[in-house]
C-alpha cells in the first residue's frame, strides 16, 4: 500500500494533484490512518506525530504524487455584531469556554450548539446557521505543518519520541494555558472562576 509520510503546508507547494481527501475538522487531526481519495487512491497516512491538517495542505505519497486535503463543509453558525467591540466581547466569552472558534473579518464561526447560540444572541449578536469548512484557531500550542522546523516524515529510525524542545511541552492536566486553577481538583474540568474573573 502507498504511504504518505510528509505534508506540505498550503501555499508552499504547487503542481498537479493526483487525488484529494475531503475531511471535516476532527478528521483532519491525524497521525496514522488508512485513507481513500475521492478518485480512489488508497494510501496509509503515516506521520511521525499527530498534526492538524488544513484545507490546502498536500500529503506526499511514496511515489512523489500529491493528495490535496480539502476541508469538508460542516454545520456551523456565523456570528456577527454591530461593532468590533461587541464581536471581541463575544470572542472572549467563547474563548473562556475553550470552544473551537474560527475568526474572520467581521465575523466568528463555531460549531452548532443551541445553548451557546442563545448566550451569544443574548449578548447582542446575529447568529446565522451555515454549512462551511471549519478552520478554527489552533491556539498557542497547536501542532500544524507550518509550526514546525522540519518535514513530517520518518527518517528510517523507527518509532521513538520526537523531541521538539520546550515549545511543544504539554501538561497532561491541561494547565498549560496560563489560567489560575485554584479551587480545582485535577481532572474535574472546572477552573474555579466565573466569566469575569480573568
Amino acid at each position: 500500500m502507498l504511504r504518505a509520510t510528509s505534508v506540505k503546508a498550503r501555499g508552499s507547494w504547487n503542481g498537479e494533484v493526483a487525488d484529494s481527501v475531503v475531511l471535516d475538522h476532527d478528521e483532519r487531526h491525524r497521525r496514522r490512518i488508512t485513507m481513500t481519495g475521492t478518485h480512489g487512491t488508497g494510501f496509509l497516512l503515516d506521520l511521525a506525530e499527530a498534526i492538524m491538517l488544513r484545507g490546502g495542505d498536500a500529503l506526499v505519497l511514496d511515489d512523489g504524487r500529491l493528495v490535496e486535503v480539502v476541508a469538508a463543509p460542516e454545520p456551523l453558525v456565523e456570528i456577527r455584531c454591530g461593532d468590533a467591540e461587541g464581536l471581541l466581547r463575544i470572542a472572549w466569552h467563547l474563548g473562556n469556554r475553550h470552544l473551537p472558534l474560527q475568526i474572520a473579518a467581521g465575523r466568528l464561526r463555531m460549531r452548532r450548539d443551541a445553548v451557546i447560540e442563545e448566550m451569544v444572541r443574548g449578548l447582542g449578536a446575529k447568529v446565522t446557521a451555515i454549512e462551511a469548512p471549519f478552520d478554527p484557531e489552533g491556539g498557542a500550542y497547536a501542532v500544524g505543518v507550518a509550526h514546525h522546523d522540519h518535514d513530517h516524515h520518518h527518517h528510517g529510525h523507527g518509532e521513538h519520541p520526537h523531541d521538539h524542545g520546550d515549545r511543544h511541552h504539554h501538561r497532561s492536566s491541561g494547565e498549560g494555558h496560563g489560567q489560575s486553577h485554584e479551587g480545582r481538583t485535577p481532572g474535574d474540568g472546572h477552573h474555579g472562576h466565573s466569566d469575569g474573573s480573568h
